[in-house]
């Protein structure tokens, strides 16, 4: 079992960033995450055909309206934590500011683990990067902790069973 920070262990569960082709076991634990949104986008196709309709019955030309399903778009991810010293989401964004984008697009996985360490709930992204990095305003004066937030750009999100553990 991987060891993970302290703030993480009062809760009744934690998330882990799992990136493809890191070097880390793990990129990150999580308090929190927003933005598991997926939609569909409707098109509306409007056509004549050759029904009759009005009144009478007579008129041919019925105007029909389908709507079909288009694109697929979805949110961007939002992760939450305590400020920890870890430099892997920082270092995964400059890479992106340095104009390396396109090789820094990544799959991974968001799991939500009990505090038994079972895995309860996991998302698969395809083709992420980070586009914002944000820690809350330092102030040694509250006891409160200090957030860490990332935001990626996901162009895939697909939620996967999991598999019932003994």
């Amino acid at each position: 079992m991987v060891d993970f920070p302290e703030i993480l262990t009062t809760s009744r569960f934690y998330l882990e960033l799992k990136l493809d082709g890191s070097k880390d076991s793990v990129d990150g634990f999580f308090k929190g995450c927003s933005g598991f949104q997926v939609d569909r986008e409707v098109i509306e196709i409007c056509e004549v055909t050759p029904q009759l309709w009005g009144k009478q019955g007579q008129t041919p030309g019925r105007m029909v309206r389908t709507k079909i399903p288009g694109y697929t778009t979805c949110s961007n991810l939002t992760l939450r934590r305590g400020l920890t010293i870890s430099m892997t989401l920082w270092n995964w964004l400059l890479k992106v500011q340095e104009g390396n984008w396109s090789s820094q697009r990544r799959d991974g996985a968001l799991v939500v683990y009990n505090q038994s360490a079972q895995e309860q709930f996991r998302f698969e992204f395809q083709r992420a990067w980070p586009m914002s990095y944000k820690i809350s305003d330092l102030d040694v004066t509250t006891g409160e902790h200090n957030i860490e937030e990332i935001e990626m750009a996901v162009e895939h999100l697909k939620r996967v069973e999991v598999k019932a553990q003994l």
